[in-house]
């Protein structure tokens, strides 16, 4: 059997103003809906055998789009939904929302909390206790400036399952490396910690951009993580502001080239297949 080859980060919508206002005049092209058919268009020239879908609106309305979608599509592997993790009966919805077996982790997205400690509270950490009994991993998506509370949230989590996304977003438009790179060591220090290689391209200069740009960065991940803990994601359709699907994933391949083939099967897929308990 070929290995799985698996995208562990991408979104689908259905456009309006008002629930994306995030998409901004520079990212005028994301106006539109993005569903399945046009994903799967992508992932089969890409050779990609399936999709981890993630969240992109804090509503368990979206959530449940995205499990419906993931039913009636066999590519959509799994589902990395919203749920309100602060509500003292998340549980309870954490137990109606996994009898879809698609249902693979949680997201809450904490880079736009104005509270920057927000993953420190008491009610957001009680949610993620509720999170191993399901068998759900945690997807955390800050800024580079939240990495040392992430150390601290993490830690005391010892035996959940987290996924960075996007590795964290440093600076890399800037240039800047530290303390975005000191800080992702630390957090790499627990065991129960993987990355994605992913949403690099639109935290870069926009339209201002080359490969060697993110050289420091990726070898920052591979040294810190190991191949063996990382994760290949598209961003897809967010990416496509500075390239296309295709073109990230030949960054990826060149990237790990030097790594052996086990290796470049786990970031390509085995990875994401553990992480996400994933059927084949």
């Amino acid at each position: 059997m070929s290995p799985l080859r698996i995208d562990a980060h991408q979104h689908f919508w259905q456009y309006t103003p008002e629930e994306y206002g995030w998409i901004n005049d520079s990212m005028a092209s994301l106006r539109r809906n993005f569903l399945p058919e046009d994903l799967e268009r992508e992932i089969r020239q890409a050779n990609i055998n399936g999709v981890v879908c993630v969240q992109a609106r804090q509503t368990l309305q979206e959530t449940q789009w995205l499990l419906d979608l993931a039913s009636a599509h066999d590519f959509i592997r799994g589902v990395v939904g919203w749920v309100p993790l602060t509500d003292p009966n998340v549980a309870d919805i954490l137990q109606q929302l996994s009898k879809n077996g698609k249902l693979k982790g949680v997201r809450h997205v904490l880079q736009s909390e104005p509270d920057d400690r927000y993953l420190l509270r008491d009610d957001f950490n009680r949610g993620i206790r509720q999170l191993q009994g399901f068998g759900l991993t945690y997807d955390i998506l800050v800024f580079e400036h939240h990495l040392p509370y992430v150390v601290d949230f993490v830690e005391r989590h010892a035996d959940q399952v987290f996924v960075v996304d996007h590795i964290a977003k440093p600076r890399i438009r800037d240039g800047i490396l530290v303390p975005w790179q000191e800080n992702i060591q630390n957090l790499a220090k627990s065991p129960n910690v993987y990355c994605k290689l992913s949403g690099m391209v639109t935290e870069a200069a926009p339209g201002n951009w080359n490969e060697q740009g993110f050289q420091r960065y990726f070898d920052t991940v591979f040294n810190a993580f190991g191949p063996r803990r990382l994760l290949f994601g598209s961003d897809w359709p967010v990416c496509l502001t500075e390239t296309t699907y295709q073109g990230w994933m030949s960054i990826i391949q060149r990237q790990i080239g030097s790594f052996t083939e086990s290796e470049q099967q786990d970031i390509m897929g085995g990875t994401a297949a553990r992480v996400y308990h994933l059927v084949p």
